[in-house]
């Protein structure tokens, strides 16, 4: 099967978890790459980087290297419209998902979008429950969980300001752990 490949090491502070690959990105060979979809301007807006970065397979590494952001899906298999994953999908990809992050454990696994969060809860920890955007109260061995709106167009009822403020959040976050500060 071709799909996108892990941009997953040791050390990294965040790694971006979406649903699926879509055949648009395995086609160009990096994640985010229908031009419609918002990852990289609301990227681009946010505190995530310092500098602004063209979408494509260098900034992928880039991202994995400099600023320590990885990059995997729940399911792995691409698909035009995420409509198109089946439970078997689900539940074979899950627990796979899980093992990725036990093994690198990031300061944070980060689910693009809530359906991505659910389908990963149901099928790797047998749990449902109700999800929150921002920081969850789980953990997954030893790294903390947010979830951000997915930046796919089939979502836009969530603006680019609202992505890349959940973005900054998410870095606020991450920063209050870091140092212990809490959330309040």
């Amino acid at each position: 099967m071709d799909t996108l490949p892990d941009y997953l090491s040791e050390g990294l502070y965040f790694i971006s978890i979406g649903l699926n690959p879509s055949e648009v990105s395995v086609t160009s060979g990096y994640y985010f790459a229908n031009p419609r979809n918002r990852f990289w301007k609301a990227l681009n807006a946010s505190r995530l980087i310092n500098e602004p970065l063209e979408p494509g397979a260098a900034a992928m590494q880039i991202l994995q290297d400099k600023y320590r952001i990885g990059f995997t899906d729940l399911v792995k298999r691409p698909t035009r419209t995420g409509k198109q994953l089946r439970t078997v999908d689900y539940r074979t990809a899950a627990p796979v998902l899980k093992e990725k992050l036990l093994r690198y454990q990031p300061n944070i696994a980060w689910f693009q979008g809530r359906d991505t969060y659910r389908h990963y809860l149901k099928f790797a920890e047998n749990m449902e429950t109700d999800i929150p955007w921002g920081a969850q109260k789980y953990l997954i061995g030893k790294s903390r969980i947010f979830v951000t709106p997915n930046p796919s167009p089939a979502n836009a009822q969530y603006s680019l300001a609202d992505l890349s403020k959940y973005y900054d959040a998410m870095v606020s976050y991450r920063i209050r752990e870091l140092f212990g500060l809490g959330t309040s």
